[in-house]
């Protein structure tokens, strides 16, 4: 499967302003040299506490915040050294659904003005013709074009966020990242968004990356994940494996807190000590080592690198030294990449 976008070495430090003259001193270290690929028709979950970085992540690929350093490569181009003109060709092609439906959405513009606006920024149309677009994008996702003249107030909070997945379609994109787009909604409502998601994305032949705290929402979506820990990738793997042989230490802790629907099934709850460590002081060595209930010395003195266990699969973590060592390259070019992501082959 061709591969779409292709993150190498991504970082992000927020520098902190000390002193009367603001000298920089220490840094929040939000995002800590992540590396990862996405396919077309490929969605790749997002997974980790609050806190640990994977909005952040998604803000930097887009470019609404500027990363520290890193390359991201999107149909061939690395994004972060583009300038604003040769950028501005690649925005309509890249899109957001953000977390809070009401919060992203203009309360004094109606939904035709709101999902039109995109249209107004980069296409040459006449008004007949944006309209058109409008209502095309509104059936899209399951609202009639008769809501084209009502405000945000005047909707529930699915709808708000069906109204938020409009306005990103309405250009035709290519890829998509969700940043949690259905934590602010109700249980029946977050399948219907979750349903019209996926059920669009083998319409349209778009891309995700879906950005989540709630692991059953990454299951169901996901066809590869990758989980985060204190702005770090530990562990990468396709749906199946994450779920059914966690490897890293804090996956396995993660999945351990997933309620069982069946109340006659137990699970070995793993409970972490201790909190997560300020992202500005990070521990030495593995981030993850002062939590850890697998820890060894070597946790404590050097960082861990990412490792092959297997097709597809890869952790990071001392506790796999013996293992392939993953080196990620920056690319030379697109064409010089390449991903196989396993199909996720079920019904959604």
């Amino acid at each position: 499967m061709a591969e779409l976008l292709a993150v190498r070495h991504l970082v992000k430090h927020f520098p902190l302003r000390q002193g009367f003259w603001g000298r920089q001193g220490a840094a929040v270290r939000a995002v800590d040299d992540i590396s990862f690929n996405i396919a077309e028709n490929e969605t790749l979950g997002l997974v980790g506490e609050s806190g640990c970085g994977k909005s952040t992540a998604g803000f930097s690929i887009l470019r609404l915040i500027e990363p520290t350093s890193g390359e991201v490569w999107f149909e061939g181009e690395n994004l972060p050294a583009l300038s604003p003109e040769r950028l501005r060709t690649h925005r309509r092609k890249m899109q957001i659904v953000f977390q809070d439906p009401f919060g992203s959405l203009n309360p004094r513009m109606t939904v035709e003005r709101i999902v039109e606006e995109p249209l107004l920024n980069y296409e040459d149309l006449a008004s007949g013709q944006r309209k058109q677009r409008v209502a095309e994008a509104l059936e899209t996702v399951g609202l009639l074009p008769e809501y084209m003249t009502r405000f945000p107030h005047e909707f529930s909070g699915g709808q708000r966020q069906r109204i938020c997945v409009a306005r990103a379609l309405v250009l035709q994109p290519r890829l998509v990242i969700g940043d949690e787009p259905v934590s602010a909604l109700d249980v029946s409502v977050r399948a219907q968004v979750l349903n019209l998601m996926v059920r669009l994305q083998r319409q349209l032949k778009l891309s995700y990356l879906f950005i989540s705290h709630d692991l059953s929402v990454i299951r169901y979506v996901s066809h590869r994940v990758g989980v985060m820990y204190l702005g770090r990738l530990v562990e990468m793997a396709d749906v199946k494996t994450i779920y059914d042989q966690p490897a890293h230490p804090y996956t396995r802790a993660l999945l351990s807190a997933v309620p069982l629907p069946d109340p006659r099934r137990r699970r070995r709850r793993i409970v972490l000590q201790g909190d997560v460590p300020s992202p500005i002081h990070p521990p030495p060595g593995c981030h993850f080592h002062p939590r850890c209930p697998e820890a060894m010395a070597i946790c404590r003195e050097e960082p861990p690198r990412m490792r092959r266990l297997a097709a597809g699969h890869r952790v990071c973590c001392h506790l796999y030294n013996d293992h392939e060592e993953w080196i990620v390259q920056p690319p030379a070019s697109r064409t010089e990449i390449r991903l196989q992501p396993q199909d996720k082959g079920e019904s959604v």
